[in-house]
């Protein structure tokens, strides 16, 4: 046995290790959905394709990158690797989150001797498609939604393959951001390659192997103790979206969690077939919904590495909601239906685990995607813009207010950056006032903000949001009241009301639509919705209403017919 103290210097090495090619990506990519947002993921594995080592960016691609891996080197075999090699893979139905995430695998040899994996996953910005931007809402198979790549190697024994590099950016409407983002990508695994190989010399590669043993085995010890103290039983919720992009009906999700011993049995089945919208969640997205949950449940000091999900078993039917099979779209299962499906393990488990709980957040990344020709350089250019909403309120607190969904770990591109890069200007963004749902603790507020088309300018939009219906707003826990709604409006120019794209556009969907063009002057108005609450509104703290009067966050309506607020 190796001591604590060794054991945890080990995993912070390779902690740091997928840390620092975040970095490399932040510095050296091109697109700000990289450089700002930080939509990647970086991710160490050992021969096997174990995951011995991950860094705190998006917990969707983390968790979906266990079975992009492992899946890979199965279909590729692991003898096949050499030196110097790169594999990209973007295909959905091969264990990853959606189409536009490409994850990057490079082998990393010690002494000629396979050690292990390093492996990037990234959301690229554009990569073709029915739609600017590659969220085509509307979609109804994979093949509008951009470019799929099966596990193939675009660099060989450090030499990239041009044939296949030439393919991939004809298909891309934005291909010097694909040759940047991707390089990014590459290069933060050749710095985790030498990182990994100084760790290799200085501690023996044979020592760092029974090290990365001892720690997954030790995570799957803690995460069991942490599931042994759950009461046993199962526990079920049921949650539905508004609709999947083409056909204006809800869609149902249910899942069961059964607590049995050491071991999380979590099963999805009276989930609805899967739906012809791109709402359909991939196994990888459903996988790393669960464990996302449970994470958020358990000790947050556990290593993270394959060790703590061996404990978590998870059923997803091929064919539903929660299993899309070819070839179905899935585009925005991984930002709409995630977050909804982590709630749901999550509030499942509130009769059980109460005081660890959350209310629903806004569970929308309100997508909205844009491009066109640059009018200054002439250049086309494509965004892929998030918004944070409000997170649900907590037994013990209130939710964060204007947080990117718990899938993402996203930050929000900064206005100066955003404004720099494309032809639009951020007329307001602001916390939209009483958006939070009312409760003992209140949930976190959404956000409002509106963004003005240049003159001159002609931009082509798409957007896919949900809860922005009413009845499907967040849901609060134990008597706490439901989020504000979200919504994307649009005022032409010389219009003085913004009305939804269906009136304006005639789109199927108000929330989910597809290239819709914009001139100058035209205006896009995209509120957040809020997070639920939690408990009684009526037990909240006189104090902390009055408060919430005083700084805008509830209005003094609301806190009269809600909180039973007396003041002025």
């Amino acid at each position: 046995m190796i001591d604590p103290v060794t054991l945890a210097v080990v995993n912070n090495a390779l902690v740091n290790i997928c840390r620092e090619m975040g970095i490399t990506m932040i510095r050296t990519a091109f697109s700000p959905i990289f450089n700002e947002g930080l939509d990647f993921s970086c991710v160490l594995f050992d021969r096997r394709g174990n995951m011995i080592g991950q860094a705190e960016f998006c917990p969707a691609q983390i968790a979906a990158s266990l079975f992009i891996v492992r899946w890979t080197l199965e279909e590729l075999g692991v003898d096949s690797f050499e030196p110097g090699d790169v594999v990209l893979h973007n295909d959905p139905y091969r264990g990853g989150a959606h189409i536009p995430e490409h994850a990057v695998i490079r082998p990393v040899f010690h002494e000629d001797e396979l050690f292990g994996f390093v492996a990037n996953v990234g959301h690229l910005a554009e990569i073709g498609g029915k739609a600017v931007g590659s969220f085509a809402a509307d979609a109804t198979e994979v093949f509008q939604e951009g470019l799929r790549i099966p596990p193939v190697k675009i660099v060989k024994r450090d030499v990239n393959d041009m044939d296949l590099w030439r393919l991939i950016m004809a298909n891309h409407r934005t291909p010097r951001n694909t040759w940047g983002d991707i390089n990014a990508q590459i290069g933060s695994l050749r710095v985790a390659e030498r990182r990994v190989i100084e760790l290799l010399d200085r501690f023996g590669r044979d020592f760092i192997d029974k090290a990365a043993e001892e720690l997954m085995d030790y995570s799957e010890r803690w995460m069991r103790a942490e599931i042994e103290a759950i009461p046993d039983g199962a526990y079920a919720f049921t949650e539905r979206m508004e609709d999947d992009g083409v056909v204006d009906e809800p869609v149902t999700f249910h899942v069961t969690v059964t607590v049995k011993g050491d071991e999380l049995i979590v099963d999805w089945t009276g989930t609805d077939p899967q739906v012809r919208g791109p709402i359909n969640a991939t196994y990888g997205v459903t996988a790393g919904a669960t464990y996302n949950a449970v994470f958020h449940l358990t000790d947050h000091h556990i290593p993270k590495n394959s060790g703590a999900y061996r404990p978590i078993r998870i059923i997803a039917p091929p064919g539903s909601a929660v299993n899309v099979v070819y070839p179905g779209p899935s585009v925005g299962g991984n930002t709409e239906t995630h977050p909804k499906l982590a709630d749901m393990v999550i509030a499942a488990l509130a009769p059980a685990l109460p005081d660890r709980v959350a209310a629903a957040e806004g569970g929308t990344a309100c997508n909205f995607l844009f491009g066109g020709i640059h009018p200054k350089t002439g250049d086309y250019y494509a965004n892929y813009h998030l918004e944070g909403g409000g997170w649900g309120a907590k037994s013990y607190d209130d939710g964060n207010d204007a947080i990117i969904v718990k899938n993402g770990n996203c930050r929000n591109t900064p206005v100066e950056i955003f404004e720099t890069r494309f032809p639009l200007r951020v007329v307001e963004y602001s916390l939209i006032e009483g958006s939070g749902g009312p409760g003992r603790m209140r949930g976190g507020l959404g956000t409002r903000r509106i963004l003005r088309v240049q003159e001159g300018a002609e931009v082509t939009c798409n957007a896919l949001f949900d809860r922005t219906k009413e009845g499907f707003g967040a849901f609060g826990l134990e008597g706490g009241g439901t989020g504000g709604r979200g919504a994307i409006l649009v005022k032409r120019k010389g219009e003085a009301e913004f009305r939804t794209f269906s009136e304006v556009f005639g789109t199927t969907s108000s929330s989910k639509f597809t290239n819709i063009v914009l001139t100058g002057g035209d205006e896009v108005l995209i509120h957040s919705p809020g997070g639920g609450g939690y408990g009684d509104p009526r037990e909240r703290e006189r104090e902390r209403v009055a408060r919430d009067v005083f700084e805008r966050f509830v209005t003094p309506e609301q806190a009269r017919a809600v909180y039973g607020w007396q003041g002025a």
